[in-house]
């Protein structure tokens, strides 16, 4: 028995109609961008509310700071907001968080013990995230003119 890769990856990792990520957005329908959308404020909202949780540890290079653990948190809520009304807004400061974590790192540094190959690996990380974001704030701009899932696709 042979697996059929071409399938697999089309069926869990590009399919145009549930994760149509390399599809321009000027190409999408509302069920397309409906499901990118969903995809990327669920991560944002887990991924910021966990930042969230432990930047309140004193123990962190920003030293308990609490302006960080309330901004993490200010992003989760906002992506729970874009998640459900698909505001420009919402995507908008959602975009800012890609920027807030490069401004972290500039003022606080990495945490101790990490490479340079690591702190390399979570720059370019972030960077892609930050081009991400833009893409996410085109197509929130575009949703309300998008066609819905039966127009085109």
């Amino acid at each position: 028995m042979q697996l059929d890769w071409e399938s697999l990856v089309r069926r869990y990792v590009y399919n145009p109609a549930k994760t149509p990520y390399f599809t321009a957005v000027s190409r999408l329908n509302r069920g397309q961008a409906k499901s990118e959308l969903f995809v990327y404020t669920l991560l944002l909202a887990v991924l910021t509310g966990a930042i969230g949780v432990a930047a309140l540890s004193p123990t962190l290079p920003h030293g308990g700071a609490i302006g960080v653990p309330i901004y993490a948190f200010a992003v989760a809520i906002a992506a729970i907001t874009l998640g459900l009304t698909k505001h420009v807004a919402a995507a908008a400061f959602c975009a800012t968080a890609p920027v807030a974590a490069l401004l972290y790192f500039v003022l606080y540094g990495f945490q101790p013990g990490l490479g340079t190959g690591d702190r390399l690996l979570l720059v370019v990380i972030v960077l892609l995230w930050l081009r991400y974001s833009w893409r996410v704030l085109q197509i929130t701009r575009a949703y309300p003119d998008l066609p819905d899932a039966g127009g085109r696709g």
